[in-house]
């Protein structure tokens, strides 16, 4: 239409130049059609809106699917082997820092101080001693070393046996008579050279310092050359004489040898009894 139109003109102006007046409705209409709705201010209505939610939406989407992604390439990531983690893990923990409270410095290391050589003499082990030899007694009453050396054999015997002094003086009286204090072997006994001895006599198969027979029962001709053995078996006989204490020199002598000459032993009472107390 033109607007000159009159029937124009006149629809302008019969229309109302104020708003009806029902507040219970927003909508305006033009027409036949309904006019928007003024546009809501503020964050809450920029959230209604339909633009703000697809975005929003989209956004959350975009997060969710880069959060997937990064935990798929760390799951996917090589692990490296516990044992070598966990040893280069405490090596870096002691490095970081001291187990101590005090986080001075170490003390920088001290080299050991060399360890001295030891000298020959002291590396040199000692020789054991050797046991020393028993000092030989010194000979008296004309007596040879061989033949004092017999003697203490005879009266260190008649000690261990705790025999008294007198019986030691009879023993050694006796020998001086039967053998002159050497060891005799026997010329018809030729076993008895066989064992240590120190002159050789004819006296039957008499034998030794007291010259006691095997045949008679004195022992063995092996035992009667040992010189420990021979003054043994003589004090064993004389504790056997009853009253031998109160008797004299010869005649103890005598009842153990039941010699043929029973008066000899007499003549060495003397010398005897010197070479007891050079050894008692």
């Amino acid at each position: 239409m033109h607007p000159d139109d009159p029937f124009d003109q006149k629809l302008t102006q019969e229309r109302p130049d104020t708003p009806p007046s029902d507040v219970a409705s927003s909508e305006r209409t033009i027409g036949r059609h309904r006019a928007p709705e003024p546009p809501r201010r503020g964050v809450r209505a920029l959230l209604t809106s339909a633009p703000a939610r697809v975005a929003l939406a989209t956004g959350v989407s975009c997060c969710l699917g880069v959060a997937a992604i990064a935990v798929v390439r760390i799951d996917d990531a090589p692990r490296e082997p516990l044992a070598e983690a966990v040893a280069e893990r405490a090596a870096a923990a002691d490095q970081a820092a001291s187990r101590s409270l005090d986080r001075a410095t170490s003390p920088a290391p001290v080299s050991p101080s060399p360890t001295p050589k030891p000298t020959p003499s002291a590396t040199k082990k000692k020789a054991p001693k050797k046991p020393a030899k028993p000092r030989r007694p010194r000979p008296v009453a004309g007596l040879t070393q061989a033949q004092m050396d017999n003697a203490k054999i005879i009266v260190d015997v008649g000690v261990d046996m705790k025999i008294p002094r007198r019986g030691l003086v009879v023993a050694i009286a006796t020998a001086m008579q039967e053998s002159n204090l050497y060891n005799y072997a026997s010329g018809v006994l030729p076993e008895s050279q066989n064992y240590p001895h120190q002159a050789i006599g004819w006296d039957h198969d008499s034998v030794g310092l007291f010259q006691q027979r095997p045949s008679s029962g004195w022992g063995t001709v092996q035992d009667l050359m040992r010189p420990a053995y021979a003054a043994r078996a003589f004090y064993e006989a004389l504790r056997e004489i009853p009253g031998w204490q109160e008797m004299s020199v010869t005649a103890a002598a005598q009842a153990v040898q039941i010699s043929a000459f029973p008066d000899a032993y007499a003549q060495h009472e003397g010398r005897a009894t010197t070479v007891v107390a050079a050894l008692v």
